[in-house]
C-alpha cells in the first residue's frame, strides 16, 4: 500500500510523459490511498487542463469518473492538528501535508515527484523513480 499524491493519479490516468512510470508502480502495488482532498485537487487539475484547451470538458468528466472508480473506498480523513504541525515545520502547503500525514498514519510511503515534499519529508516521501528502482 502507498499514498499516491494527486499528480501520481494524473500521471496514471492521463496519458503523458510519466504515465509509463505510474503504470509500472500500479503493477507493483495497486493499493493506492489518499486523503479526501485528492478529489478536489484532481478536479482543479482537470479544470486547468480544460481552461488551457489541453482537454475537452467531456473528456475531463471521464477522467474524473475513472479517478473516482480507482480511488473508491481509498480516501481518508486526516487529523487537522497533525497537518498544521507539519505545514508549520516545513515549506509545504497544508494540502501537501495532508498526504504526508496520511502516509505517516499508515506508516507507508508517499510516492511523489514533488521536490518540495521530497526535500521536506525524506523519511516519508519517496520519489517515484527511486521507488521503482528499489522495488523491481
Amino acid at each position: 500500500m502507498i499514498v499516491a499524491d494527486t499528480n501520481l493519479l494524473a500521471y496514471f490516468l492521463i496519458d503523458g510523459k510519466e504515465t509509463s512510470l505510474a503504470e509500472r508502480l500500479f503493477a507493483l502495488d495497486s493499493e493506492w490511498i489518499a486523503p479526501l482532498l485528492w478529489k478536489s485537487e484532481f478536479r482543479n487539475l482537470l479544470s486547468l487542463y480544460v481552461r488551457k484547451n489541453l482537454m475537452m470538458l467531456e473528456k475531463s468528466f471521464q477522467y474524473m469518473k475513472d479517478a473516482e472508480y480507482l480511488m473508491r473506498n481509498k480516501a481518508y480523513e486526516v487529523e487537522s492538528n497533525q497537518v498544521l504541525r507539519l505545514a508549520q515545520s516545513s515549506r509545504c502547503s497544508a494540502y501537501d501535508c495532508e498526504f504526508v500525514t496520511l502516509a505517516k498514519k499508515f506508516e507507508i510511503p508517499l510516492i511523489t515527484l514533488d521536490k518540495k515534499i521530497l526535500e521536506s519529508f525524506p523519511e516519508t516521501a519517496t520519489n517515484l523513480n527511486n521507488f521503482l528502482k528499489h522495488t523491481t
